[in-house]
């Protein structure tokens, strides 16, 4: 080889971006430190569940008859899933909406980084978040309500898959949902009812057995229903299948619904994603 190819790929190989990925990782890094810098925002994250966990628990700690559980142990994989949730489909939701609307997306629009390591950035940020707040919650959990941690290397196989799925498919969907606020002003408004409804008939707040048949059948069309069961499944004993609206954990089923709900969020984000606002600044 001579001298002079040597330079030229030299040369190329130095003026050559870094891949997506590579990128991408760079980007959940920063995404991260932001995160951390608004210290409201990380203790109202990290708070929220674990104050509405504490709420609930307290108000409903009776025993569920015939299920061999308490009241305050069904709502720990309960707000675990919850949280899962809030920190992929709200916290995108809202937050992708003000970059929006500040003009932050057509500035990241207009450099050379690849649009997808953005949102691989978007992605890092929310599995960090969503792994911490998880163990705090399992932490609390087993600490003062009695949850007891598995013991089988298959219970834990199936906390792995549920929650990758189940976050994937609810940050998909907060992605999406990004696009529905008209301005910064009305992203939590947007954002927060619908999750806020879902939640209250997916056995968040209200355990399912209390629930209306229709409304569970109208919850179980969305992800947050089948991440509370397929957790309950994980953290609480068999007894408390009974308490399921088909008496059993319905794993198959869960692992469908939620690839589903990744495919589709996938699918939603390609068909409505918008990198300026809809009066084209």
């Amino acid at each position: 080889m001579t001298t002079t190819a040597v330079r030229t790929r030299t040369a190329d190989a130095a003026g050559r971006l870094p891949g997506a990925w590579a990128l991408g990782l760079h980007r959940g890094v920063l995404e991260i430190k932001q995160f951390f810098r608004q210290r409201e925002q990380v203790v109202f994250t990290f708070a929220f569940p674990v104050v509405f966990l504490f709420l609930f628990a307290s108000i409903f700690h009776d025993a569920v008859r015939g299920s061999g559980v308490t009241a305050s142990q069904l709502y720990v994989p309960a707000m675990m899933a919850s949280g899962i949730m809030s920190t992929s489909f709200q916290s995108l939701g809202i937050s992708i909406a003000v970059e929006r609307d500040e003009k932050v997306l057509r500035r990241l629009r207009g450099t050379p980084m690849p649009p997808t390591a953005y949102f691989l950035g978007k992605i890092w940020l929310v599995l960090f978040t969503g792994v911490l707040e998880t163990a705090i919650l399992l932490l609390v959990g087993t600490t003062v309500y009695g949850v007891r941690l598995p013991s089988e290397a298959g219970k834990w196989f199936d906390f792995g898959w549920i929650f990758v799925l189940g976050l994937t498919a609810c940050a998909l969907l907060g992605i999406a949902i990004s696009s529905v606020p008209r301005s910064a002003k009305s992203a939590s408004s947007v954002v927060v009812l619908p999750f806020l409804v879902v939640q209250f008939i997916s056995g968040v707040y209200i355990s399912v057995d209390n629930i209306p048949d229709w409304m569970l059948n109208i919850g179980a069309l969305f992800p947050l229903k089948w991440l509370c069961q397929g957790l309950r499944g994980v953290f609480l004993p068999d007894s408390a299948k009974v308490l399921e609206q088909a008496g059993s954990w319905e794993f198959g089923r869960i692992a469908l619904v939620l690839a589903a709900w990744c495919v589709g969020g996938l699918a939603l984000c390609l068909l409505t994603f918008r990198w300026k606002d809809r009066r084209g600044g």
